[in-house]
């Protein structure tokens, strides 16, 4: 794989995008849960002053189900507050941070629709865009809405897991700047659509797919092993790197 210098937006762009951080979150107790673990980390709140941003995530912050959750890809989740005041309208009620279990509530900057690889500034650590969360029954459970699972997939506003390029510490009321947007241009939005659809769309799935792996070979965008698998299945190519 190439190693081809990260562009960064301003030049892409007129001027690099920027918005806020709302809240830091992180486990509060672990619950009982139906599923086969027994008990999940989802009950994610807000908590004061500087966090510190490790290689696997927030400090101090669990996930119970590390078969699923967790690991360098998915080590810190964030949602939009736009997407959680979407979710608030058709709730009847509101959705704090942290109740969907994101570590980051961020304000401003597109979450669902950040652009897969793009990285963010946030405090003094450096995040990348990875790949959409996808909603299990423990999320379910959790928000206590009957199809859920359903529901929010049909949606399409599934903020987006990152990983930790550069450790540091963030808190509520930092800037949350985009410094650096792949030019492949398909969003966390775009993809988990396509990848849910591809039955019904599935010449829109393999050219996402193919841009996706075309970046990651061009070394632009590093793929998780997870979206990297879906679209080489998508695409019906095997990446050899």
């Amino acid at each position: 794989m190439s190693s081809a210098a990260p562009v960064p937006v301003t030049e892409l762009a007129s001027s690099a995008p920027t918005g806020e951080l709302v809240a830091v979150c992180r486990v509060h107790a672990l619950l009982p849960d139906a599923g086969a673990v027994g008990v999940t980390a989802i009950d994610k709140r807000p908590v004061d002053g500087p966090v510190k941003v490790r290689r696997l995530g927030l400090y101090a912050d669990v996930q119970a189900d590390r078969a699923h959750h967790g690991g360098e890809d998915q080590a810190v989740y964030a949602y939009g507050e736009d997407d959680a005041e979407w979710w608030a309208g058709e709730l009847g009620h509101d959705v704090p941070p942290g109740l969907f279990g994101e570590n980051l509530r961020v304000r401003g900057v597109p979450v669902s629709g950040a652009v897969v690889g793009e990285r963010w500034s946030v405090g003094s650590a450096l995040l990348e865009v990875t790949q959409p969360r996808t909603p299990c029954a423990t999320f379910g459970r959790r928000v206590e809405e009957e199809r859920w699972v359903v529901r929010f997939t049909a949606a399409n506003r599934t903020g987006t897991y990152l990983r930790v390029v550069r450790r540091g510490e963030v808190r509520a009321g930092d800037a949350v700047t985009v410094c650096y947007r792949p030019e492949h241009g398909v969003t966390i939005a775009d993809w988990f659509a396509a990848w849910n659809g591809r039955g019904e769309a599935p010449d829109r799935a393999a050219d996402l797919a193919r841009r996706l792996l075309a970046a990651h070979l061009d070394g632009g965008t590093t793929l998780s092993d997870e979206l990297r698998e879906r679209a080489e299945i998508a695409a019906g190519q095997r990446l050899e790197d």
